[in-house]
């Protein structure tokens, strides 16, 4: 049976070994004595333990009524009233302001209408979302209450170096607050979970289902990370979890207390690959990492900096990049409004340029429209794609053209197969370029539709009549 990710939130807390008042600055070492080997991390989970929640969300879900006979079910059962129930998720989740605002991961949340966070000592509290994101998987409530919370100071997760020890608080498989040790095993790691976020830390310290939406800190319980899922055959802990650097919690939340609606990543104007061995000897690298510059959109802030095809990435304001995601990671929480400074290598010459981080631009109207009447679309939900709507839906910024954005449920696009994200190329061999012109063609009714899309990445030719 294959290894699988699954979502799992603790808490997670970087430790270094109790050293006597002005050691911070010396190197970390390995205990050196009886009475270090004894120490405990009790002292450092009494402090932090209080700003670590549990959080319960719950949403209704209707359930068609079968009676269990397949005849009277096939014919009748569309007439029986549907049944609501409720389902209920377990998370965790980390209060990062002594006013009330938790920190946990998205999808816990997900889709919830009613929302429970419950302190350590035993206390329930209604929440609400300010802000959640499917792409990063975070979300940020607010306790209804207007009192005093414990709380966490998000500290920089860039200090942490592979090695450093880490506990993990949260509530696996729902028997209460439990607390974990490890090490961070690796840093940097892509292609975990979900959505299109790849830059975890890794940890060694067991996380479990009921975990997910906990934190990583370090000896003066400053955050550090939200750990969010494991690597697992069976459902347990094999001892490798990951989680979300605390640099991008501090960026998602300065987002939620500006009372932002969505959040927003710098457009960059370009698409990137990873660098490959063969590519690495080519250019003469001595290290296999970087972003590799595939393509480069005319006008975007890629093409005004001076970035080009072929280029590679290597550093952003000085700091390493292994791979394309760690290159997002790095712009994502350089912060907008700013510039970055970027390393180049091409051809074995070094260079720097600055590239500015704005937000993706409408560069034209979406002009969206839901298609009714006789079509193989009717149903469909569909908009002119700009930079800004392919960022938000998950769609390379360079593609251009009308795009499926939503449909609905039971409708003829629905059962035909259409799905959201997919781009509308061409109708009976005519190619469609905006929203109006879509609806002009299908005013005249062919009889016969030959429809190409393109679906991530391929392109598709269906036949309808």
């Amino acid at each position: 049976m294959l290894p699988r990710f699954k979502c799992a939130s603790l808490v997670v807390l970087s430790l270094v070994l109790m050293q006597p008042a002005g050691a911070e600055a010396q190197e970390r070492r390995v205990p050196e004595s009886q009475a270090e080997v004894q120490a405990s991390f009790a002292p450092l989970v009494k402090r932090t333990a209080g700003a670590v929640v549990n959080v319960y969300a719950e949403k209704a879900v209707q359930r068609r009524v079968l009676t269990g006979d397949p005849f009277f079910d096939q014919f009748f059962g569309q007439r029986l009233p549907n049944r609501t129930e409720r389902q209920s998720s377990l998370g965790s989740g980390v209060i990062v302001s002594d006013g009330g605002l938790v920190v946990t991961n998205n999808h816990v949340i997900d889709g919830a209408d009613d929302i429970k966070v419950a302190l350590a000592d035993g206390r329930e509290f209604k929440s609400q979302v300010l802000l959640k994101d499917e792409r990063l998987d975070l979300a940020v409530l607010k306790i209804d209450a207007r009192e005093r919370f414990p709380s966490l100071p998000i500290g920089d997760s860039d200090a942490l170096e592979v090695g450093d020890l880490v506990l993990a608080i949260g509530n696996p498989f729902g028997v209460g607050q439990t607390v974990t040790s490890g090490i961070v095993s690796a840093l940097a790691r892509n292609q975990i979970a979900q959505g299109d976020f790849g830059f975890f830390i890794q940890t060694d310290a067991a996380i479990n289902p009921g975990n997910s939406g906990g934190a990583l800190t370090n000896m003066k319980g400053e955050l550090i990370g939200i750990n969010t899922a494991i690597f697992s055959r069976g459902g347990g802990s094999n001892g490798v979890g990951f989680a979300i650097p605390g640099n991008l919690v501090k960026v998602f939340l300065s987002a939620a207390e500006s009372g932002a609606s969505r959040f927003e990543r710098p457009y960059i104007g370009a698409s990137f690959e990873p660098v490959t061995s063969d590519v690495a000897d080519a250019l003469g690298l001595e290290k296999v990492r970087g972003a590799l510059v595939v393509k480069v959109v005319p006008g975007g802030p890629a093409a005004a900096a001076g970035l080009k095809p072929g280029e590679i990435v290597t550093a952003v304001n000085g700091i390493p990049v292994e791979h394309p995601d760690a290159l997002g990671y790095r712009l994502t929480t350089a912060g907008l409004g700013g510039a970055a400074r970027l390393s180049i290598v091409e051809g074995g010459r070094e260079r720097e340029l600055t590239l500015k981080l704005d937000t993706a631009p409408e560069t034209v109207p979406r002009d969206e429209t839901e298609i009714a009447g006789r079509t193989p679309f009717t149903g469909v939900r569909i908009a002119n794609l700009s930079p800004r709507l392919a960022g938000e839906i998950r769609l390379p910024a360079e593609k251009t053209g009308v795009v499926v954005t939503a449909i609905q449920r039971g409708s003829p696009a629905a059962r035909l197969g259409f799905q959201p994200r997919d781009i509308i190329v061409s109708i009976n061999g005519t190619a469609v370029a905006n929203v109006k012109a879509l609806q002009a063609m299908l005013g005249d009714d062919p009889g016969f539709w030959r429809i190409e899309i393109e679906r991530e990445g391929q392109r598709m030719t269906q036949f309808f009549r």
